[in-house]
């Protein structure tokens, strides 16, 4: 018989106690499979075996205290030697931290050693694993079904061009911007027949921005400054096969609508043709998503700085309001608009809105 003791847990702790066991005794494990788990003034961690074999004896309940070196379970005869060493250590390729070494603080879900090389092993990303284990511990077992889903999809490809841009893009958006959103809905069933949407949104958008410029706006928050842009120049978002692409239709508030309707149509065919110049993506102060032309209905969309202001129109469908009194069945436009809310204060936001919908609604 063999006794595997509580290992070494790191950091001067000296005992833990005992949540759950995943074994027990005649049963047989092998190298890695989690014995069990305990709790630390730190964390839950999950402790694996050091070798393989059958449990002849476990020691503890759940809730009992073990001290560091106290045994946890005994193996029968013919199982391997134990190490000795810290949790999960497989002889090698893990850094241990000399005595008195401060330790990082955790960044993400709890690896043990011998979890990671069996990810190294199965070329897992971790950071794509979905852990399970206790106090959000990767187990082997998570490791192994993300295996098994990478195993069953396609190969794997580098993003490039526009998808990489746009990724670039998102993550900048993400790190910086503190984003919140309100919606609304216009009625737009006193539209003419045949009324072109993504022209009524542009001016609309361009009234709103005349009643409240805060959302046409660039912020730089290195030098805490803030730009009213005397311009409304709108980042029209383009879904193509490459990826979102974003062309910027230039003043839109000062263009007549047939002028505005041929720019439009100009700045899409480009973009999906890839031929857009690069300074006709540049400089939008303010952007709209007509993402309702595909599907869905309100969004929390991304502000991409240094804009302040994001608006999305949503499917057009019909809905049961109040109308002169009565309820009634009428065309209803969904609008989501999402804004920095480091510069733009929620009565700003909530009065564009206004503004926006009163556009909107009107006849023509």
């Amino acid at each position: 018989m063999r006794q595997f003791t509580l290992p070494d847990l790191g950091e001067g702790l000296e005992e833990a106690e005992i949540v759950s066991w995943y074994v027990g005794e005649g049963d047989h494990v092998v190298t890695d499979q989690p014995l069990v788990s305990v709790e630390t003034d730190k964390a839950v961690v999950e402790i694996p075996s050091p070798s393989s074999g059958r449990i002849a004896r476990v020691f503890g309940a759940k809730g009992d205290i073990v001290k560091v070196g106290a045994p946890l379970v005994e193996f029968a005869e013919g199982a391997e030697q134990d190490t000795g060493t810290i949790v999960g250590d497989l002889g090698g390729g893990e850094h241990r931290p000399a005595p008195g070494t401060p330790s990082e603080p955790p960044t993400g879900p709890q690896v043990f050693p011998a979890v990671r090389a069996l990810a190294r092993k199965l070329d897992v990303d971790l950071e794509s694993v979905v852990p399970t284990g206790p106090g959000g511990t990767v187990t082997r077992a998570d490791v192994e079904r993300a295996a098994k889903i990478v195993s069953q999809a396609g190969c794997a490809e580098p993003l490039r061009g526009t998808r990489r841009a746009m990724a670039q893009r998102m993550a900048t958006a993400h790190a910086q911007v503190v984003p919140a959103s309100v919606t609304d809905e216009a009625d737009i069933d006193d539209w003419p027949t045949g009324e072109d949407v993504t022209i009524r949104l542009v001016r609309a958008i361009a009234a709103a921005c005349t009643a409240e410029p805060a959302l046409n706006a660039w912020y730089n928050p290195g030098a805490g400054e803030r730009r009213l842009m005397a311009r409304v120049d709108l980042g029209i978002a383009v879904d193509t096969e490459g990826g979102l692409i974003v062309p910027v239709l230039r003043n839109v508030a000062e263009r007549n609508v047939s002028d505005l309707r041929m720019g439009l149509d100009r700045l899409r065919a480009d973009a999906i043709a890839r031929s857009i110049p690069p300074e006709e993506l540049r400089g939008a102060t303010i952007t709209l998503s007509n993402f309702g032309m595909i599907g869905g209905r309100f969004a929390n969309l991304i502000v991409v700085p240094p804009q302040t202001a994001i608006i999305g129109a949503g499917r057009i469908s019909p809905g049961v309001v109040p109308h002169r009194g009565q309820p009634a069945v009428r065309r209803m436009l969904p609008l989501s608009l999402t804004f920095d809310h480091r510069v733009v204060t929620g009565g700003e936001a909530a009065r564009f809105l206004v503004a926006l919908k009163s556009d909107l609604e009107k006849m023509s």
